[in-house]
Order: structure tokens, then C-alpha cells, then sequence
């Protein structure tokens, strides 16, 4: 019974620390359960199957056409029966007929409806690739919360504890009371300021939970490493874009079934053959007699009007499509090097700020600190000192949010994730 005790409560204990743990999720990890669990892709997985089970059938042939009924029966039923006088009138009449396809015809149907899903393959790439820019934007943005709130607590420390300092000097009459106020006043700030860092962090992760298609509260940490990153060396060029792009790729394959699109208008202006037999029977006599012919489709001028019509209209179609990729290609190493040269700039900027700017304040800060405790300094210059390196210390991390977020909109852009 002891025994049973024992083991009950720790149990507990094991349950309570595994859920005091949570569960740290990589990026990596966000991207892939993205991509197996996304309904969006499944969406178009499903639209994929759909097509390459219709393509099964893409050489079937028409169904053969039966018939049945009086031939050259006259509507006097007494005339249908023999006598002395002559024969009986009329026959019954069962005739069946079969088309048989062009092979061209075939050939063009069957070579498009099993490339149809070759285009939806390419745009799944492409929504996968604006799915990952979002994920990675949100992950990026919850991890320099994360590192906001760390920042925010640090210096919320700091300054906690030089408002019981100022507590314990102004029973000396050592501070003025309006400083302790002030002092007081942003504490509150930057405690307001953690609630929201707090709320905006939860609703990040409550965007990645939704790209995974996983329970919108279910808790995890970010893995706080990232790197940056430098586009300079990579290819930008409208080939390796041409490459790598799924919405180029999309325009091309659209091209090319456009193209298959024409084969089978063309195909259709082919003459197709086919067969009738008809078996009929004489009514009033066991004579029998059948009928045996040949059929074949001529296409005409005014019977292909519409097919020609088709065809130029699909060239001028793929035509503006060729200017649609032109477009995206131009617009897109636009944006490539206007984002590189932001991005090397916003990496001087974050340099500068993390190597001299924040290192000089908190030097400053120190300075102020202990000449405030030595009595040779102003708490005001104390405040100010802490309320710069603060700023500074926010201001490099929203500049750290611009150097991860541009990354993400190059990486998307190049799409060579």
C-alpha cells in the first residue's frame, strides 16, 4: 500500500514537471508541419489527384450507337402481311454504328489532360512558398518579442530596484520625491509595455498553431537562434529565377498546355471515320437483308470556323502570358536588389548599435549609477541614462526584426528555400 503511495505521487510530480516544461519548436520543424498538415495543400493535393485520375481515360472512344425500329414499313398494317397478290411491306431494323477517333486526336487529349496537373503541382509550390514567408515572418517576430520581453524585464530589474533605493534614501532625505514619482511613472510604462510584448508574443504563436493546423493555444518556445544572412553572391539573374520560381514555372507549364490546347484543335480538323451495320428483317417473309457502310467527318470552312477561332486565340493568350512572366521577372529582380541594399544597410545599423551604442550607454548608465550612490551624481541623469539604454536596446531589436523580415521577403522572392 506504501508502495502504491509512492508511486502515485510521483506520478504526480513527473506530470507536473512535464507540463511545467513546453515543447521548443525550430523553424524547421514549423516548416515541415506546414507542409504535411496545411489544409490549403492538402486542397490542392486533392485537386492533383483529381486530375491524374481523369487523365486515366484520356484515349477512351466514343460509345457505339445502337438503333432499332421499322424500315420502309408502311403505316397500312393489312399490307404488312403476305398473300396470293405479293409479298408482305416493311421490315424491322436493328442497326448499330461506331466512330473511330482520330489517332492524332487521341494522342493531343491524352498528352493534355495528363499535363493539367502539372500547373496546380506548381501553384501548391507556390502558396507553400507564401505559407513558409508567413510562418517565417511570425516565428521571427515572436522570437525578437521574446528577446524584447527579456530586455524589458532586465531593465524593469533595474529600475525596481532603484525605486527602493530612492525609498530607502528619501527617509534620509537623500532623493526628491518628485524624481521617485517619475521614476515610478516608468515602471508602470514599461510594465504596460510587457503586457503587450507578452499579448503580441501569444498571438504569434497563435498564427504558427494555425499554419500547422494544430490547437490555437498549444504552448512552445522558439528556438532562439537565427542567422543572418548576405545575398550578395547569390544569383539574381531572370535564369535562376526562371528556375526557381514556382509562379514562373506555373505561367510556363500554362503555356505549354495552351500549346496542347492548340494540338488538339488542330487534331480536330482531321477527318474521322467510322462504320454502320444495320440487320433487318422482312415482315411477312423470312427473307432477310443487311445493310453495311462507311461514314467519315469532312471538315468544312464554315464547320471549322470555331476551331481556328481557338487556336489564334490561345497563341495571343500565350503571348500575354510571355509578357506576364517578363513582368514578374522584371519586378522581381527589382525588389531583390532594393531589399539587398536595405538589408546591408539595416546590418550596418544593428552593428553600430550592438558593438558602440548600447555598450557606451551601459557604460554611461554604470557611471551614472555609481555616481548616484556615491552622492557626487543626480538620480534625473540615473533615469535618463536608463531610459536611453533601454530605447537603444528596443531600437537594435526592431532593427533586428527588419534585417530577419527582409531576409524572409528576399528568400521569398528568390523562393530557394
Amino acid at each position: 500500500m506504501l508502495k502504491n503511495k509512492y508511486i502515485l505521487v510521483l506520478s504526480g510530480l513527473l506530470l507536473m514537471i512535464t507540463q511545467g516544461f513546453s515543447q521548443t519548436l525550430s523553424l524547421d520543424a514549423v516548416l515541415i508541419a506546414i507542409k504535411n498538415n496545411n489544409p490549403q495543400l492538402k486542397m490542392y493535393d486533392a485537386d492533383i489527384q483529381s486530375m491524374d485520375a481523369t487523365a486515366v481515360g484520356a484515349k477512351s472512344w466514343m460509345a457505339p450507337q445502337v438503333s432499332t425500329g421499322f424500315f420502309m414499313t408502311p403505316y397500312n398494317t393489312e399490307m404488312w402481311k403476305g398473300d396470293e397478290m405479293g409479298p408482305g411491306m416493311g421490315m424491322y431494323m436493328i442497326g448499330v454504328s461506331q466512330m473511330f477517333p482520330n489517332g492524332s486526336k487521341l494522342k493531343a487529349d491524352s498528352d493534355y489532360m495528363n499535363a493539367m496537373s502539372s500547373v496546380e503541382k506548381e501553384n501548391k509550390n507556390y502558396t507553400l512558398n507564401q505559407l513558409n514567408a508567413i510562418a517565417k515572418t511570425n516565428y521571427y517576430q515572436g522570437l525578437v518579442l521574446e528577446k524584447k520581453l527579456k530586455v524589458a524585464k532586465e531593465n524593469l530589474s533595474l529600475l525596481n530596484y532603484m525605486i527602493k533605493s530612492m525609498e530607502i534614501r528619501y527617509q534620509y532625505n537623500m532623493d526628491k520625491l518628485p524624481t521617485y514619482y517619475k521614476a515610478k511613472s516608468q515602471w508602470s510604462v514599461l510594465e504596460s509595455m510587457i503586457v503587450m510584448l507578452q499579448n503580441e508574443s501569444n498571438q504569434k504563436r497563435i498564427v504558427l498553431n494555425t499554419l500547422m493546423t494544430r490547437d490555437k493555444n498549444t504552448a512552445f518556445d522558439l528556438d532562439m537562434n537565427y542567422q543572418l544572412k548576405e545575398y550578395d553572391g547569390i544569383q539574381k539573374d531572370t535564369a535562376s529565377l526562371s528556375e526557381n520560381r514556382s509562379d514562373l514555372k506555373a505561367i510556363e507549364k500554362t503555356m505549354k498546355l495552351n500549346q496542347l490546347k492548340v494540338a488538339i484543335e488542330k487534331a480536330k480538323l482531321a477527318p474521322e471515320f467510322g462504320v454502320k451495320y444495320d440487320h433487318m428483317f422482312m415482315l411477312g417473309q423470312p427473307q432477310q437483308l443487311f445493310s453495311l457502310m462507311g461514314m467519315v467527318t469532312i471538315p468544312m470552312p464554315w464547320s471549322t470556323k470555331m476551331n481556328k477561332a481557338t487556336i489564334e486565340s490561345l497563341k495571343i493568350k500565350n503571348e500575354s502570358l510571355a509578357w506576364q512572366k517578363q513582368m514578374i521577372l522584371n519586378e522581381a529582380t527589382g525588389m531583390i536588389s532594393a531589399m539587398n541594399t536595405e538589408l546591408i544597410n539595416l546590418n550596418k545599423q544593428y552593428e553600430i548599435a550592438e558593438k558602440s551604442i548600447i555598450p557606451a550607454l551601459k557604460r554611461n548608465y554604470d557611471t551614472s549609477v555609481l555616481a548616484w550612490q556615491n552622492n557626487t551624481g543626480d538620480l534625473f541623469a540615473v533615469l535618463d541614462a536608463w531610459e536611453a539604454l533601454n530605447m537603444a536596446q528596443l531600437d537594435a531589436l526592431d532593427k533586428l526584426q527588419a534585417i530577419l523580415t527582409t531576409q524572409v521577403e528576399i528568400e521569398k522572392q528568390l523562393e530557394n528555400n
